[in-house]
């Protein structure tokens, strides 16, 4: 097979299945790649890595493929690409997930190989991001892709039909004019409240506002015959009101990059209204935690740095000092100030913080505590079972046996 065949197979499925699709040669290089997926660096093998799957799929009948999960949950479906009955390399496509439990993946895998704490959002977002298919959905994809390879390539050229297009009558003409500036006023007076909602991280009224009646989720026909591309429009719209929404709650630009991207590839991805729909009652959910959990706009400058920069960092070296020298402040200064504005010390909220982390993975039960206190910052763990009980009256131990009530 040449390679303007391997190229336009590949093109092909990523089109199709919307899963990033690559082409290794023998030594495990890249040749051809169709991605919309930048692997967090963490995740990311070396090229290296896909040798030994080569020399697997060389052993199997070209009608095999190979579906496979490596060491961080990442799926993938690779085919082996033949000439003549000679291997010339594989066609890997992925990542997927089969686990539609996210939160729980993640979780493991970030305990299972150590990955920094400071990178658990991120990553969590990640995962979100990749598509979930069923065991059906990659038998297919691999039979499909199988397929594409085993046959000589038709390169094929698009009829275009006499046929006259249906006219569809818009709805919208058959308004009177008072009663459409009705609709939209009323579309632009609701998202207003809604974007004060999420600055405010009401998720009360986020959810009042936000229904499938609501006329901020009445996609209009913006783009006459495309019905689906003007729904995604809008949706990338709201996506960015949301995202200013929460800026403007002093949420980082770090949080906020990663959910807009994350939500801008979901909803790219999307193939009805309805999901569209249930899409946008997600985003403006996440969104209101995410103000929830990170807001810092009711805090001074200073202060707002110095939790931005705790947050970020959680699992690293943190210090007063230390904090006070990364944003440019007087140690003293910083110390009255974060008091002032939030009620603790430097030290009680990075060690509050903590074992907030501390008891997400302490209810998983898949780490040994030790791991866990190394994991977000602490090096001693009698010095961590101290801090952990001071803000929860439990030991860690106490805390995985269940003995926490209502808080796990």
């Amino acid at each position: 097979m040449n390679n303007a065949d391997v190229e336009k197979i590949c093109q092909m499925t990523h089109t199709i299945t919307k899963l990033d699709t690559r082409f290794f040669d023998l030594e495990g290089k890249t040749h051809v790649q169709f991605v919309n997926h930048v692997i967090p660096v963490v995740l990311d093998p070396p090229e290296s890595e896909y040798v030994p799957l080569m020399e697997s799929l060389q052993q199997q009948p070209s009608d095999h493929f190979y579906h496979h999960t490596n060491n961080f949950g990442l799926e993938y479906i690779s085919v082996g690409v033949w000439e003549k009955q000679t291997f010339q390399g594989c066609l890997l496509i992925g990542p997927f997930v089969s686990n539609i439990s996210i939160f729980d993946l993640i979780k493991d895998k970030i305990s299972e190989n150590r990955i920094p704490i400071s990178e658990r959002k991120q990553l969590e977002q990640f995962y979100q991001a990749l598509l979930v298919l069923s065991d059906t959905e990659c038998e297919s994809i691999g039979t499909m892709v199988i397929n594409l390879c085993e046959h000589r390539l038709v390169h094929t050229k698009q009829a275009v039909s006499p046929l006259p297009k249906p006219t569809i009558k818009d709805p919208l003409s058959t308004m009177s004019i008072e009663e459409n500036v009705e609709i939209i006023e009323q579309r632009y007076q609701q998202q207003n409240q809604l974007m004060h909602a999420i600055s405010k991280g009401d998720k009360e009224a986020v959810n009042h506002l936000v229904n499938y009646n609501s006329p901020i989720l009445a996609f209009s026909d913006r783009i006459p015959g495309s019905p689906i591309r003007s729904s995604k429009n809008i949706s990338f719209t709201t996506n960015t009101l949301f995202r200013l929404a929460a800026e403007r709650s002093g949420v980082h630009p770090v949080y906020l990059h990663n959910i807009s991207e994350r939500f801008a590839i979901l909803i790219e991805r999307t193939t009805t209204i309805p999901k569209l729909q249930k899409l946008n009652v997600l985003m403006a959910n996440e969104y209101c935690d995410l103000v929830i959990t990170h807001a810092t706009g009711h805090y001074s400058q200073i202060v707002k740095k110095a939790v931005d920069y705790i947050q970020l960092h959680l699992g690293e070296y943190l210090t007063l000092k230390h904090i006070a020298e990364q944003i440019h402040v007087n140690p003293s200064h910083l110390s009255r100030k974060f008091k002032e504005e939030t009620k603790m010390t430097v030290t009680d909220f990075i060690n509050q913080k903590r074992v907030e982390e501390a008891k997400l993975y302490l209810r998983r039960g898949s780490i040994s505590i030790t791991d866990i206190a190394f994991m977000i910052g602490y090096n001693d763990l009698n010095y961590f079972s101290k801090v952990f009980k001071k803000w929860t009256s439990l030991t860690p131990s106490q805390y995985t046996k269940g003995e926490h009530g209502e808080d796990g």
